[in-house]
């Protein structure tokens, strides 16, 4: 038998966490590698063979549980919402609801409830970029104390059907094009867009969908929507309609569309790194948690239905009410353990929350757990640490099955048994009082396959959030919208769409079609003729930035010779304000400033391109600016920079560059004299005032 001495020398290289999750260390005293079974291998390079130059044996276990989990390594990916980053963090809750809600996450004053959140593009596969025009999900599992709520939501607050039954059909028509198997990650082709236009329900969503929301500028940056109407029970299981949004502390922001293009062939990964390094580095992404609550007469009073999921509730009919904050302050461990097997339920609900009868929702409720038994392949995934309920214990009779991995105890498996060693009645058994209960909602007239005429509306609120635009923003929706049919190949697919959008707004179609350069078609004939509604200045993006620097990202590039007290200057003018900075330089191994001093390079100017920060910096010498005017991508830096609107701060000796790429002085070029004050304030935001000088827009 090993001494103590002898066992702590050779302790095994693994151990369980607080949840039961198995933590493993290469660093531990004994780093052996050994099968999944725990037997030690003696030799991880070679196979066993008959003989040196033999065939490999049949016996070689090793081999074959090495391969053999290689090969079960990946498990089939989501059908929608496969491209994921995720994090761990906390929601805090601020404001108590406990007038309208026995949920104790949403009534316990100050009380934190760990969260994973996962945040995802919705058409390409799990090896698309980050970067497409796309919905982006924003799902939040609470590891509450009375079982796991899972928020499954989108950064956009409406959706593109209103029946669940149209969903394979939507999906399948924004895929991938059955015969062909292109293009990925895009709606810009003719099958989309032919579903669009036969399916006039979907206008308000593709409103949203060809805006600057589903070009985000980051993930820090976007903001969450419940989508479904929910309801919030009391503790006499009165109900309250509610809605849920996610409101980012650091603004909407967004980016160009020929940025975002760009942005996907320098970095595809370029919103799963952001959200990685902003939170290794301390700058912990926090939203703010708030509801919209009616009651049933509220809802009945407004001139929409609250149970279609492509409506709204505008802020200015009901006020979100901030409730509480969410902050992610810890990246995953590992990947696939985490951000690929996490699975999320739209019916993991605490008692005191509930569904309506949206029908979208009524399919999510079926769907998302028939889809994680296909991905995950066992009803045991709920038994996955990601997924494992950690603020309160889970029992029931339920046994077996594949992966299980409890070892469960006793004779009795089934309710109401009386086989417990007390001889009372054993095991667990339903909670009347504490227990989730459903809304009391009557029910009337027979079973029917029909939409509510209160579904009717297409275009009202597609109108609504159109005209609730700044001008810069309805350019650019009108822009998308352009590009997008530009890439369809049929005439009467194009046309349709026209003539429902004449049905959002005369100016918009007119501006579509001109951008097409085709005849506009006559409005089509709605079921219900949309009206016009107060606009919502709360639906823009525009103007609505936070003041600040903090959470945007300026590249600086500098070549030898260059002033660093120039560089040192900007540097701390821009994080003193909350932002970061990165060095750019013609080489990885940095430059020699004209004091002599050696500068290391956080990138590499043909792979650090200015599409990938919010401003940029040219701190050069004489010399090292007569070199770049003979580098593509130093003169890309800056015209890039400049086309996309973004403050472009520079030394003297940088004007030969910037005026090689075509930048011209505008109140967002500021040449760094003294202190980078006017620069700073420049690259808070945009400069929209320069766009007609650098794109044309419908």
């Amino acid at each position: 038998m090993a001494t103590s001495k002898g066992r702590d020398a050779g302790a095994a290289s693994s151990h369980f966490g607080e949840g039961g999750e198995l933590h493993q260390s290469a660093s531990a005293p004994d780093a052996r590698i050994t099968t999944n079974h725990g037997v030690p291998i003696s030799d991880n390079q070679n196979s066993l063979k008959a003989g040196r130059r033999g065939p490999s044996l049949l016996e070689d276990f090793v081999l074959r549980e090495k391969i053999q989990h290689f090969d079960h390594e990946r498990i089939p990916e989501r059908i929608v919402h496969a491209r994921g980053s995720a994090a761990h963090g906390f929601f805090e809750l601020t404001d108590s609801l406990a007038d309208v809600t026995r949920a104790k996450v949403l009534t316990e004053l100050g009380a934190k409830t760990e969260v994973f959140v996962r945040f995802s593009t919705v058409a390409g596969g799990a090896g698309s970029v980050d970067t497409p025009r796309d919905v982006r999900g924003f799902a939040v599992k609470f590891y509450t104390r009375e079982g796991n709520w899972d928020l499954v939501g989108n950064n956009i607050p409406v959706f593109f059907i209103q029946d669940a039954i149209k969903f394979p059909d939507l999906v399948h028509a924004v895929k991938m094009e059955a015969d062909r198997g292109y293009p990925q990650a895009a709606s810009a082709h003719d099958t989309f867009w032919d579903f669009v236009g036969l399916m006039p329900e979907t206008t308000h969503m593709i409103m949203w969908a060809m805006s600057d929301r589903a070009i985000p500028r980051s993930l820090r940056m976007i903001e969450g929507f419940g989508v479904n109407t929910f309801r919030l029970l009391d503790e006499n299981d009165e109900p309250t309609f509610v809605k849920f949004h996610w409101r980012p502390k650091l603004g909407t922001q967004s980016t160009c569309w020929d940025e975002a293009v760009k942005i996907a062939g320098a970095d595809p990964d370029y919103h799963r790194r952001d959200l990685h390094e902003a939170i290794a580095a301390g700058n912990f992404p926090e939203w703010e948690f708030g509801v919209q609550l009616l009651s049933q007469a509220e809802a009945d009073a407004l001139p929409f239905d609250i149970l279609d999921a492509t409506k709204l509730i505008p802020e200015e009919m009901v006020p979100i009410r901030v409730i509480g904050r969410l902050v992610l302050d810890r990246n995953p461990d590992n990947f696939f353990a985490e951000t690929e097997q996490v699975a999320f339920l739209p019916t993991n609900m605490p008692p005191g929350i509930d569904v309506s009868e949206d029908p979208l929702l009524q399919g999510r409720l079926f769907s998302y757990q028939d889809t994680q038994l296909s991905r995950l392949g066992t009803v045991n995934f709920h038994q996955i640490p990601i997924n494992r309920a950690k603020g309160c214990p889970f029992q029931n009779l339920q046994r077996d099955g594949q992966m299980q991995t409890q070892v469960f105890r006793g004779r009795a498996n089934y309710e109401p048994n009386s086989l417990s060693e007390a001889g009372e009645i054993g095991g667990p058994r339903a909670d009347p009082q504490g227990g989730f209960r459903t809304t009391r909602e009557p029910l009337e007239g027979g079973k029917v396959r029909l939409r509510s005429e209160s579904f009717a509306d297409h275009y009202t609120q597609a109108r609504l959030f159109f005209r609730s635009q700044t001008e810069i923003e309805q350019a650019h929706l009108a822009s998308a919208i352009v590009f997008e049919l530009s890439k369809v190949s049929l005439d009467h697919v194009r046309k349709r769409v026209l003539a429902n959008l004449g049905n959002v707004d005369a100016g918009l179609a007119k501006r579509v079609a001109a951008g097409l350069n085709i005849a506009q078609p006559q409005p089509s004939k709605p079921a219900v003729a949309p009206k016009d509604m107060e606009v919502s200045p709360a639906l823009r993006i525009v103007g609505k930035y936070p003041d600040t620097l903090k959470g945007r990202a300026v590249g600086i590039l500098v070549t030898d010779g260059a002033d660093g007290a120039v560089v040192d200057a900007v540097r701390k003018a821009v994080e003193a304000e909350g932002g970061t900075t990165k060095i750019v330089a013609p080489k990885i191994g940095g430059v020699t400033l004209k004091s002599g001093q050696k500068l290391k390079a956080d990138g590499q100017l043909a792979g650090s391109p200015s599409v990938i920060f919010d401003a940029v910096v040219l701190v050069l010498s004489k010399p090292g600016c007569d070199e770049l005017l003979n580098e593509s991508a130093a003169v890309d830096f800056a015209m890039n920079a400049f086309g996309h609107l973004k403050a472009i701060g520079f030394t003297p000796e940088a004007k030969p560059l910037l005026d090689k790429a075509g930048v011209v002085a505008d109140a967002g070029v500021v040449e760094l004299a003294g202190k980078p004050a006017d620069f700073v304030t420049a690259a808070r935001t945009r400069q929209w005032d320069r766009e007609p000088s650098v794109r044309s827009l419908a």
